[in-house]
């Protein structure tokens, strides 16, 4: 077996394995994201002033049936309804996002806040499909959600609670589910996608659990014990 040398995030209460140099550094995928919330939202706002509504949904929100506008899948995780929307995401991904985005790489923050925000969306949109509604659904808060629960797993304080008490899997994921129903509860009011809270949430539960933001310790400089 080989070993590497650690380094610690005394702040964050995060560990990461990978040498330096290899991670993100905090602030960058965070300004990224933001500048690609800002973007998008001027163009949206320039949209409505030129009456091209019809347009900017087509860029931007997710809409059933999926398949017309695929694009949206991605896009919509980074589009906003309204400037204080925009603000409050802003907020929670700065809070939340910064610890993780400072213990793995630059490629794994971002893959893991689209992959999580589109699947909330998804979700969000079967779950309103069932019950015959067609709205559509835009916004970063599955994401950010996300964020939030691999926060609360994915730090060595957890996991060290977490290693000393033995359960077995669908115990771990059913108490899981219910902190997600909690939170979504939390956070309900008219106009917020619930399923799509819930759903990011939970995602990053299970994902922090995983740890599967933890980058891969590298193989040069590494020693071997004797």
């Amino acid at each position: 077996m080989s070993s590497s040398r650690s380094r610690s995030n005394p702040d964050s209460g995060f560990e990461s394995t990978s040498p330096p140099g290899s991670q993100s550094g905090g602030a960058s995928p965070i300004l990224e994201t933001l500048g690609l919330f800002v973007i998008v939202f001027v163009v949206q706002q320039f949209a409505y002033l030129v009456g091209a509504v019809g347009l900017m949904t087509g860029l931007f929100v997710l809409t059933p049936p999926l398949e017309t506008n695929p694009w949206t899948v991605v896009t919509s995780v980074y589009a906003h309804g309204s400037l204080g929307h925009l603000l409050s995401n802003s907020i929670a991904l700065a809070v939340f996002g910064w610890p993780i985005a400072r213990m793995t790489t630059r490629f794994r923050f971002h893959a893991f806040f689209v992959v999580t925000g589109a699947l909330a969306g998804i979700t969000q949109i079967w779950a309103m499909s069932i019950f015959g509604e067609m709205t559509g659904v835009l916004g970063a808060s599955g994401a950010v959600f996300a964020l939030l629960g691999y926060l609360i797993t994915g730090n060595r304080i957890s996991e060290s609670i977490a290693g000393r008490i033995s359960v077995p899997w669908w115990v771990t994921l059913l108490f899981f589910v219910s902190i997600a129903i909690a939170a979504t509860v939390l956070t309900a009011g008219p106009g917020v996608a619930l399923v799509a809270h819930f759903t990011g949430f939970l995602l990053g539960l299970v994902a922090g659990r995983a740890r599967v933001l933890d980058p891969k310790p590298s193989r040069r400089g590494t020693r071997r014990p004797a």
